[in-house]
């Protein structure tokens, strides 16, 4: 297959070039000074150009605190960023997968949210990255949106990816307590978005490493469990003492009920991924994009 990889820089999008390369696609990686996807011209002139089955949107603005200062910018990427690239798909009958986010939901739900939860973003973020689902699933029916959250993974910058250094280097970190989500590491999501790929079915998707979730604090704390780090590093704090520009769902848990129905496999539990992921960042592989 021949797969065309938006962001290429980014995590997600590092992943999933490996990945797909490792299994024989034909891979076009495009980062965002080769194709800027907020510039309509540019997307459908490189999809007539490169003609690929599948498009995999790696491609997003996520400075979630950023964007309310900088609302254009989000809703280039998050939005209009979106809408282009599913119009081209649809032009040249490509499939079209994008990555939305757990912050479509406020957050008010303890339990998990699953596709059937009708979202109430907040904050600019979650308004843009709402606003390109709708958009994509309006111009091209067939878009498949994979909603995920609390990525991390190798190359990555958030905190979740950079937590462990911190801790080896003695450095005390904050973790907030009361915040809860489902951790999901980039190399697993970068396999769920290639066999969506392959699959005829579209529409929105939920997917993150299985497991009943966790806080900032208990990823923190198993991060030290499997890494040896020293625990009292660990600052708990309440989402409250962190005063961020940007509202953030208190808790943003997914969970799929159409994931189950296509019949895949769960991807691995979330403290399983940890361990995948600290492991992979002991021993280090080749650059991704080698």
């Amino acid at each position: 297959m021949k797969i065309l990889i938006t962001g290429a820089n980014g995590m997600v999008a590092r992943a999933a070039i490996k990945l797909c390369r490792d299994i024989g696609d034909e891979v076009v990686a495009m980062t965002r000074q080769q194709l800027d996807i907020s510039d309509r011209n540019s997307v459908f002139g490189s999809f007539r150009s490169h003609r690929p089955d599948a498009v995999l949107n790696c491609a997003a603005f996520t400075d979630v605190d950023g964007a309310e200062t900088n609302p254009e910018a989000s809703r280039d990427a998050n939005t209009l960023g979106v809408q282009y690239l599913a119009e081209a798909a649809r032009e040249t009958d490509a499939r079209f997968v994008t990555i939305s986010t757990d912050y479509v939901f406020d957050g008010e739900n303890t339990d998990f949210y699953t596709e059937v939860d009708v979202p109430n973003p907040r904050g600019v973020y979650a308004v843009t990255k709402y606003d390109g689902e709708v958009a994509a699933a309006k111009v091209n029916p067939e878009s498949v949106v994979v909603r995920s959250g609390w990525i991390y993974g190798r190359g990555g910058t958030n905190f979740l990816s950079v937590m462990h250094r911190l801790l080896a280097e003695g450095k005390k970190i904050k973790a907030i307590g009361d915040a809860y989500g489902t951790p999901t590491f980039a190399n697993d999501l970068a396999k769920r978005l290639r066999e969506l790929a392959d699959q005829s079915e579209s529409g929105i998707f939920h997917v993150t490493n299985s497991g009943a979730g966790t806080s900032y604090l208990g990823f923190a704390e198993k991060v030290c469990d499997i890494g040896g780090f020293d625990k009292g590093l660990i600052e708990p704090v309440a989402n409250s003492d962190l005063k961020r520009p940007a509202p953030r769902p208190v808790s943003s848990k997914l969970g799929s009920v159409r994931i189950q129905e296509l019949g895949l496999t769960p991807l691995p539990n979330w403290v399983d991924a940890l361990a995948a992921f600290l492991e992979s960042e002991r021993f280090p592989a080749e650059d991704q994009l080698a």
